[in-house]
């Protein structure tokens, strides 16, 4: 191979590495952090910040070594160390996010992400970009073309980004999952490391063994287990999100998040789950006829594997109930573990807000807006402009319902954004703080006897209904809104900024109880795991 060949064919499978370990490792930080645009700038910044520095260090060593060797042998320390990060890279990062919880709660997210990246990401990416510089200094033979040399092997480098864009995105994670992705570019550096140390007849014996070691991991089936302190029926990836289903008793649990909480649970042998889900299902008696008899059509936003749809169908059997859920592989879970039917729910596969401008959106009686994660909200379905288009679908007097996951004593922002803004479109908002959990359920209406609907309709519940306390529960507490002060914008929606100061006070109050609890029964660092499960 020409040695300009072999130049830029090293310089477009290291622009690829670069961004194929950067996409991957948002991905293997998500269980652990989220998927918020915090954790998306901190991998982004950080990996810049280290391709930055390698330049500068690549340019200074070109020019003091000169040597084409020097730079393979750094690249292949690169190689294994990306091989290695599916091996120990989990466990780094769920004790860096251990160890942030503890010392740094007020700043969980953006501490334990950032500590994760320097830890695990930061080296093999400033030899990455050290590549680069390195290349140019040995590939300039004439002066009169530097700048056409130095533009080629630049060119080289950003199609291989491009391509290295799109190989985790649309193939190897959806496919073989994120592990494995690093193994793939791993295995690309090392075989172009191997061609060289053969080449040049020298150290290829241990590039020979690290190249096969790599390809045997990626192509032997490995388990991995990002929750490896606890049991799971089943682990997965989408394109969208980290899938975990976990068996509890008699209760099925999926979880997108492994430290912070479930995004859905269906118990078996009971109807009522005792999660928010229930207290949804006081939205039908809301409405001016919400007797258990009527039929309602009930649209959920972020249908995830059915539970309250499973339940509204029971209570209010003539409901006729769609979902939309943005990933298909939680709609596939949704029957498999969660015996979600068709003839309980017709679900869409599809954003929410991509939805409601399609032709299959039509007119609801109540909508449930569920598509916000523990720690992250998607900001174009949290705005005014949202939430209007919602209610150009809601039949009059109908219900638009939102569940908000998290709240705090200390912090109530994000409430106050949501319930605000759902305020400037309706005129009747009520938010009910289910206890026992961190779930928040405002109702709104522009029915103004909407509350008044609700006690008339529970007074005709029999005695022995299972929603008669639940019903009462939320007369009792629910508390109006009556402000708009703050209004989500879709030019304006700091909903990221917000849900993180509510996380960090949500972790410290967590935590502050671990603490005490650990404090009196001596526990383990394993039992700390198994409480934020």
């Amino acid at each position: 191979m020409r040695k300009n060949l072999f130049i830029y064919l090293t310089s477009f499978l290291c622009g690829m590495a670069v961004m194929g370990v950067e996409l991957s490792a948002t991905r293997l930080l998500a269980p652990y952090f989220g998927t918020s645009s915090i954790v998306y700038t901190v991998v982004i910044g950080l990996i810049m910040i280290s391709m930055s520095i390698g330049n500068v260090l690549g340019g200074r060593s070109a020019d003091k070594h000169n040597d084409l060797g020097r730079l393979f042998a750094m690249l292949w320390v690169a190689a294994l160390w990306v091989a290695v990060i599916p091996l120990v890279g989990k466990y780094v990062i769920a004790l860096s996010a251990l160890v942030m919880a503890w010392i740094l709660p007020s700043n969980l997210i953006l501490a334990g992400s950032v500590m994760s990246c320097l830890l695990v990401f930061s080296a093999p990416l400033l030899i990455l970009g050290m590549v680069s510089p390195y290349l140019v200094k040995l590939g300039i033979k004439d002066m009169e073309k530097s700048g056409r040399t130095a533009g080629e092997i630049y060119a080289a480098s950003t199609i291989g980004s491009i391509i290295g864009t799109f190989i985790p995105t649309f193939l190897t994670i959806p496919y073989i999952g994120t592990m494995k992705s690093f193994l793939v570019f791993a295995l690309a550096l090392n075989l172009i490391c191997l061609y060289y140390f053969i080449t040049s007849k020298k150290g290829y014996v241990k590039s020979i063994i690290t190249t096969v070691l790599t390809a045997v991991l990626l192509f032997m089936p490995l388990r991995s287990s990002y929750a490896f302190w606890t049991d799971v029926v089943l682990e997965d990836e989408s394109p969208y999100n980290y899938l975990q289903v976990a068996e509890r008793g008699n209760s099925v649990i999926l979880s997108t998040n492994v430290a912070f909480g479930v995004q859905s649970i269906y118990t078996r042998d009971q109807i009522l789950s005792g999660y928010y889900y229930d207290y949804a299902l006081m939205s039908p008696l809301f409405l001016r006829d919400g007797s258990t008899e009527k039929s309602f059509d009930v649209l959920v936003l972020g249908m995830g594997t059915g539970t309250f749809a499973k339940e509204c169908k029971y209570f209010y059997p003539n409901s006729n109930i769609i979902g939309v859920e943005i990933d298909e592989k939680i709609v596939d879970l949704s029957k498999k573990y969660f015996e979600l039917t068709d003839e309980e729910a017709t679900v869409y596969i599809n954003d929410g807000r991509t939805f409601m401008s399609g032709p299959e959106a039509g007119m609801y009686d109540i909508i449930l807006v569920d598509a916000y994660h523990d720690i992250t909200i998607p900001f174009h379905m949290a705005t005014t402009e949202f939430f209007a288009e919602l209610k150009e679908h809601l039949r009059p007097g109908g219900v638009l319902m939102v569940n908000i996951n998290m709240r705090s004593e200390n912090s109530t922002e994000i409430t106050d954004y949501l319930t605000h803004t759902l305020k400037n479109n309706m005129k009747k908002v009520y938010k009910y703080d289910i206890p026992g959990i961190t779930n928040t359920l405002v109702y709104s209406s522009d029915d103004e006897n909407c509350l008044q609907y609700l006690k008339d309709n529970s007074s005709a519940l029999g005695q022995d209904s299972l929603l008669l306390p639940l019903s009462e529960r939320v007369i009792r507490d629910c508390v109006e809104v009556t402000e708009s002060r703050y209004v989500l914008t879709d030019d304006l929606a700091p909903v990221e900024v917000l849900g993180q100061k509510l996380l960090n006070d949500v972790v410290t109050e967590t935590l502050d109880y671990f603490k005490n609890e650990l404090d009196k029964s001596g526990g383990s660092i394993m039992d700390v795991f198994n409480m934020l499960s």
